[in-house]
């Protein structure tokens, strides 16, 4: 039978990319991320590049993380037990920054005045202290009624042990006001922690209306075609499932980026195990991720300062892209970012208004893009003057020249970036060096070389398609629906009375088998449980086999153990180990997807090469090689310095660094001390 075809929408803050896989051949688009009406836009991308109606759609989105942190969701309102109204406002005690004085933090997602707590009481166990005060609900749906909230989150006391209390007031709800979203705790998040909880559900009311307008919106313009969204833990969901569940969606786009990445390794030669750094270095932001042979899932990721208790992809994520804005603040220090300049107006160089200097404007200027080399689709052209007025601008204010005013610049953005990836590598116990790193992005391959060498990590590997490989991973990943359900409980206690334990686990079953089957999914089950020390506060997460065999209960200890170790630097063997979450995760079979290893028909290039002044450092300029990447010939060795620009991405071979182009058209890249170009 063959393949259906497949294509991966990835829309992100400055660029949308399309990966269209069909025939055993990949084609690619890339456009500017519009303003509004983004729906259009890709309806546009797949007339482009010729897509059927029946081939399978995969779409990474920013709507949920942009209404987060520009708090633009929806008129939210929280009904929780009464005294525990001001907890999501509350929440740790943990302090972003240890040692400053003055520390901020984004406003609370609903208002104190749409916060509302009912009578009812549950103990630990989930047995009833107070019964819920029917006429207390009563009371609270009447101040609801001239409120005009979009959505309403329930969040009780203890919920996750007795879910009756949060039922009851969700039907109370639902018939006092027909149509409006209501996230109840007990359905979305089962879980132990009462902040986390009522934040993600707090979270997922917030922004569920916003995604389902778009996705509605999306299904309206696509007509007959069908698509799957990306959530946040590495896997696709229906588009119903995303717009109930809007907060899932919270890392769409990086978490298909690090699937791409992984499998581009793969296709790379590295593998048993795949261990890599991911670096995608978009026009906002960037994204890391370490993959000590598989790709890491968090059980909580932190999107504008709210916990997320839903499985993720672990990226660590900083605001430093392409079009991170550079400024100087009040002590006369360059900063880059967190602000971009987006798609509209862009960075200066773009020519559609943007006056303040970005990281894009400070490569322009260092010789490391072409201002003859158009971006994306071939519409945005570079421009050198405004590029250059922008920095001077900047210069001014530090008694800097242009160049070195665009040298700081990059030399800023890229400690950001180092940052980044020495939390997600030595702050957790592992050694950068052992592992290759994987740039994409549109700015990745710009910045690769500086930040190997800055962590002495001796190899790194360039995608064929860099700049779209998120959407590209979009494409490889399955569907996947994932459940979970608190049970605190020492483990030497389930194995003497594995009941509890059973009857979760089979809960869980069920409801993931459900979704599978219904939406025709073939695939397993993996599962995995939360475990900590009796006494200990969090939780480190490993695999599990879903047997009554009391054995597995044991492994499970014993990789835990493992776990711990490799985190914390010990491990306390004769401590009793305690579980609190057990975690369901159905997967369906990897789509297969074909990477082509021929040139792309829709790129823009194939200029023959030629020199021009690059700078590297404040010395001065090197006379640097300017090719595209369709003249790399399979087999073919090239020293840095060198500049290899493609349709979607430009990738900057520093001195020091040889490149070998691999059959499938790869490019190997290790550190040498020859800086000599031969080609």
């Amino acid at each position: 039978m063959a393949q259906r075809e497949l294509v991966g929408i990835d829309v992100g803050g400055t660029f949308t990319d399309f990966v269209f896989v069909s025939h055993g051949r990949m084609r690619i688009h890339k456009s500017l991320s519009p303003d509004t009406r983004h729906e259009e836009s890709i309806l546009e991308g797949l007339s482009v590049l010729g897509v059927p109606d029946d081939a399978a759609l995969v779409h990474g989105t920013t709507v949920a993380t942009n209404a987060l942190l520009e708090r633009k969701g929806a008129r939210t309102a929280l009904i929780t037990t009464s005294g525990f109204e001001d907890v999501i406002e509350l929440g740790r005690q943990q302090r972003p920054e240890l040692y400053r004085f003055s520390q901020s933090r984004r406003a609370a997602v609903i208002p104190s005045d749409l916060r509302f707590g009912v009578e009812e009481r549950l103990d630990e166990k989930g047995q009833i202290i107070t019964a819920l005060n029917e006429a207390s609900v009563s009371e609270i749906i009447e101040r609801l009624r001239n409120s005009d909230v979009e959505s309403i989150a329930v969040v009780l006391l203890f919920s996750y042990q007795n879910a009756d209390h949060e039922r009851r007031i969700a039907n109370r709800l639902t018939e006092a006001f027909p149509g409006i979203h209501i996230s109840i705790s007990s359905r979305l998040i089962p879980e132990y922690r009462e902040y986390e909880r009522t934040a993600t559900t707090a979270g997922n009311a917030y922004v569920s209306p916003v995604v389902a307008r778009y996705v509605r919106a999306l299904a309206s313009t696509l007509g007959s075609r069908s698509f799957l969204v990306m959530h946040s833990g590495g896997g696709s969901v229906d588009a119903e499932t995303a717009a109930n569940e809007g907060a899932r969606l919270a890392l769409s786009g990086p978490a298909g980026g690090v699937i791409g990445a992984f499998e581009a390794a793969k296709r790379a030669g590295i593998s048993s195990p795949v261990r890599i750094i991911t670096f995608d270095m978009g026009g906002t932001s960037t994204d890391v991720c370490l993959c000590d042979g598989s790709i890491p899932l968090t059980s909580e990721a932190i999107v504008a300062d709210l916990p997320l208790k839903f499985p993720a992809v672990d990226i660590d994520t900083v605001g430093a892209g392409g079009g991170s804005i550079a400024w100087v603040d009040d002590g006369g220090v360059l900063r880059v970012g967190p602000e971009s300049a987006g798609a509209f107006p862009g960075p200066a160089c773009y020519g559609q208004g943007g006056a303040r200097a970005t990281v894009t404007d400070a490569n322009l200027i260092l010789g490391r893009l072409d201002v003859n080399t158009p971006l994306g689709d071939g519409s945005i052209k570079l421009h050198k003057e405004p590029a250059l007025q922008s920095l001077e601008m900047l210069g001014h204010v530090m008694g800097l020249s242009v160049y070195e005013t665009a040298l700081g610049v990059v030399r800023v953005a890229n400690a950001t970036m180092e940052r980044a990836l020495r939390r997600v590598s030595i702050s957790r116990g592992h050694d950068p060096r052992q592992f290759c790193l994987v740039p994409f992005g549109g700015a990745g391959p710009l910045h690769v070389c500086a930040l190997a060498s800055a962590l002495e990590i001796s190899s790194f590997v360039v995608p064929e398609y860099p700049g779209v490989l998120s959407a590209a991973g979009l494409c490889a990943a399955g569907v996947v629906f994932d459940r979970s359900a608190s049970l605190i409980a020492g483990i030497d206690d389930l194995k003497a009375d594995p009941a509890p334990y059973q009857r979760l686990r089979d809960g869980l079953k069920r409801e993931v088998d459900a979704y599978m089957h219904a939406h025709d999914c073939k695939g397993d089950i993996e599962w995995s449980v939360d475990l900590r020390y009796l006494g200990q506060s969090y939780e480190l997460t490993v695999p599990i086999e879903p047997s009554d065999d009391p054995v597995r209960l044991d492994e499970a200890s014993a990789a835990f153990h493992a776990a711990h170790e490799q985190r914390f630097g010990y491990a306390m063997e004769d401590f009793q180990v305690e579980m609190v979450t057990l975690r369901a995760r159905g997967r369906s079979k990897p789509r297969p997807w074909y990477p082509s290893s021929q040139h792309n028909p829709d790129g823009v290039g194939g200029a023959a090469s030629a020199d021009h002044p690059v700078w590297f450092e404040n010395a001065g300029p090197l006379e640097t090689p300017f090719i595209h990447r369709d003249e790399l010939l399979p087999g073919e060795q090239l020293n840095g310095p060198a500049v290899i620009h493609q349709m979607d991405s430009t990738f900057l071979l520093e001195p020091g660094w040889r490149l070998r182009v691999a059959d499938n058209r790869i490019l190997h890249c290790t550190r040498t001390p020859d800086s000599s170009t031969v080609r």
